[in-house]
């Protein structure tokens, strides 16, 4: 039935891909001055529905209506003629290019624009308070500016329809709340904004009316203020969930690894790592805390032989890997899973299909000529089931195509499934729903129970100290403190995170 009263109205949507439904009968609809979230498992059909919405796909079947009109959407340009406007996971910036330039590319046949363009790109900025330096080129941007500089290109072109497909992803807190401001601004300005999140507690955050789904299927339509995150959990899941994040407790094994006084320079020649010392331990689980930027990534890529170490040294089994190659490091046992803020141009390659990313790490075991593709081919097969990636096949299908969650699970799966005697994981459940977040959260617990180190990077508090065994906080390159897990409160650790270092007579532990 017709929605006549929405400003936009998805009504008995239909998709399929091959033998995948992805969307099934979807209805869904949007008011004017509404943040309107989109909850759902990886592979529930969020994406998919909003593609539709913005003119990627063509629906198989069903109506689209915007302020109560029947529209037709062959491609983008024609939803964005209706106001309509997506920002994506994966940015589409030209990184030489200004914030200025990028807006206009494509804008009245080229680059050519004169004052007025400059003029009114400048007053959309202000009047939703972005905060874009329009001078500025793409590549000396942080992520939190990308994404702003991507929110005004939709506004440029009139959208008044906004969707944000997972913006939180790899903001930091700073960057999520500024976003939040936006968002609300844009809400008392009469736009409708659709939000894709995982994270339950922004989505009660920012929301006033939350439209769950499950398995390509609207399952309910509720006022943010009238439910809770259990209550949408189990929509989402069709089951009653626990929502504990458990520790597996058992004593720790021999030192695995030892950092000694490790420091690691960025170009300019300012410390990203300094003088940082830790040890890692068999059987034990090394939480890593920190405000996004202090230090996490240049300390996964140290480990893994990726990035150049300026001085001090990192033991595996008293042998100095400072020097070594990742293919040598991989060797002896050291699996980094690092998804990345581009996990499609520095994890996965984009155009390649599961077996072929899984050749990436099995090559270098293959003998003869020829690639034999059979056991990446089990293998990828053995890890669709595991994690439950949802997928037409593993072959012949480009993991671009997948969910965002789905890429991760296929990235973390590949990494897994080398059997590492030390797991070095960075933000593994980084754009995950809360299922599969805890089925990872179990999986990191099987591999301390086999006896692995595992150093564990993340954004959420609660569950770094839930999961880990001690938690080591790192504070613009410095180690400000390494704590006991089972007693130490979020506000120590928040802190610590602030660069106030711990008290040597407190809960220290080597």
């Amino acid at each position: 039935m017709e929605n006549k009263t929405a400003y936009i109205a998805m009504e008995n949507i239909v998709k399929t891909f091959g033998k995948v439904v992805a969307n099934n009968n979807i209805n869904f609809s949007v008011n004017k001055g509404e943040i309107h979230a989109l909850l759902g498992e990886n592979g529930a059909g969020k994406s998919t529905l909003m593609n539709m919405l913005s003119g990627i796909y063509i629906p198989d079947s069903g109506s689209i209506y915007v302020e109560g009109k029947p529209v037709v959407f062959s491609a983008p340009k024609d939803a964005i003629n209706a106001g309509i406007g997506m920002v994506h996971q994966h940015f589409k910036l030209v990184d030489v290019m200004t914030a200025e330039e990028n807006v206009i590319l494509g804008q009245k046949g080229g680059l050519l624009f004169d004052r007025q363009d400059g003029e009114k790109i400048t007053a959309l900025a202000e009047r939703f308070e972005l905060g874009i330096d329009l001078h500025k080129r793409v590549a000396d941007m942080s992520v939190g500016e990308k994404q702003n500089l991507e929110i005004l290109k939709v506004l440029y072109r009139g959208a008044r329809i906004l969707i944000l497909d997972e913006p939180t992803a790899v903001l930091t807190p700073q960057e999520t709340e500024k976003l939040f401001r936006i968002m609300r601004k844009m809400k008392e300005d009469g736009c409708a904004v659709i939000f894709i999140s995982h994270k339950m507690n922004e989505v009660m955050a920012v929301t006033d009316k939350i439209t769950v789904l499950r398995r390509g299927e609207t399952i309910q339509t509720l006022n943010t203020a009238e439910t809770n995150p259990q209550q949408l959990t189990e929509l989402m899941v069709g089951r009653p969930m626990d929502l504990a994040v458990k520790r597996l407790e058992q004593e720790r094994g021999p030192e695995a690894i030892r950092v000694e006084h490790l420091t690691v320079k960025k170009l300019e020649g300012v410390p990203a790592l300094d003088n940082v010392s830790f040890n890692m331990y068999a059987g034990e689980i090394l939480s890593v805390a920190g405000i996004a930027g202090s230090g996490q990534k240049e300390l996964c890529e140290a480990i893994a032989g990726l990035q150049k170490v300026d001085e001090g040294h990192i033991y595996f089994r008293n042998e100095d890997l400072v020097g070594k190659s990742p293919k040598e490091i991989a060797a002896k046992g050291i699996s980094m899973s690092f998804v990345p803020e581009d996990r499609l141009g520095m994890g996965l390659v984009a155009g390649m299909d599961m077996v072929h990313n899984l050749l990436l790490k099995q090559y270098q075991n293959q003998k003869g000529w020829f690639l034999n593709k059979k056991a990446a081919l089990v293998k990828a097969e053995e890890i669709t089931e595991k994690f439950e990636i949802n997928t037409p096949g593993v072959r012949n299908h480009p993991v671009k195509n997948l969910s965002g969650g789905n890429i991760q699970k296929v990235l973390l799966g590949r990494e897994l499934d080398n059997q590492p005697e030390v797991l070095i994981t960075a933000y593994p459940v980084r754009g995950l729903d809360i299922m599969t977040c805890h089925k990872i959260y179990d999986i990191l617990n099987e591999e301390k129970k086999k006896g692995v180190a595992v150093l564990f990077i993340a954004e959420d508090l609660d569950v770094l100290l839930a999961l880990g065994d001690r938690v080591m906080v790192l504070a613009n390159g410095e180690v400000t403190g390494i704590v006991d897990a089972k007693t130490t409160s979020k506000e120590e650790i928040g802190l610590m995170m602030l660069g106030q270092h711990q008290k040597k007579e407190g809960k220290h532990l080597a």
